[in-house]
């Protein structure tokens, strides 16, 4: 569900873009970001079922945060890398949906090679933040700052060495998209592991089984 909110929300916040110009930019955009998450549905699927085996759950109110959060460092990041990719391999010279390529002559700057001793690190703390069950919530949090702050420098660094209007706002669109479809998977994990998964002393209740009708 996550991943078709992410869709839905894409197509969305991408809609204004068919207005502007020859609407070529609306394409170019949710094309890509259509690519990334059909690639993204199967290890969403698993890194949610690990995710709900090793954690306890959380009030929903703060598990839709937490998914909204996390969403938000997923979207920039990948938006990033996926473009950093496409300019490192010449895949617009293989494939059509990186014409036209985004952040053309990154790789004549040194910024090129900062971004993924950024962008990994960024990815590891905010795994580790999420899929750790020997942490107290508040390392969790900090880590996930953390990992929030590299990911937004690696892409920083990305716009101020080959600045494109277009990237940018593909950048915030899949930001925003993520961030969407990270909520409703928050709506997931609030009840990940179902009533085994109780933390002691939480104020969440089990659930009542339901009455049959007569």
């Amino acid at each position: 569900m996550g991943i078709l909110a992410f869709l839905a929300a894409a197509t969305l916040l991408a809609l204004p873009l068919r207005y502007v110009d020859d609407g070529a930019g609306f394409g170019q955009i949710l094309s890509r970001l259509s690519f990334f998450g059909l690639v993204l549905i199967l290890p969403a699927m698993i890194l949610g079922a690990v995710l709900g085996a090793r954690t306890y759950r959380v009030e929903r109110r703060l598990g839709t945060r937490i998914g909204a959060g996390v969403g938000a460092i997923v979207g920039w990041t990948s938006f990033f890398a996926l473009h950093w990719a496409a300019v490192a391999y010449g895949l617009e010279g293989r494939d059509q949906l990186f014409r036209p390529v985004l952040f053309a002559g990154l790789e004549d700057s040194v910024f090129f090679y900062a971004f993924v001793p950024l962008a990994l690190p960024a990815t590891g703390l905010v795994l580790y933040a999420l899929f750790s069950r020997g942490t107290d919530f508040g390392r969790r949090r900090r880590l996930s700052f953390y990992g929030a702050g590299l990911a937004a420098l690696a892409g920083v660094l990305v716009l101020v060495a080959s600045f494109d209007f277009l990237g940018l706002v593909g950048a915030l669109v899949s930001t925003a998209a993520c961030a969407a479809g990270g909520w409703v998977a928050g709506v997931g994990y609030a009840r990940a592991g179902g009533d085994t998964m109780i933390p002691p002393g939480s104020t969440i209740r089990p659930r009542e089984p339901r009455r049959k009708s007569r």
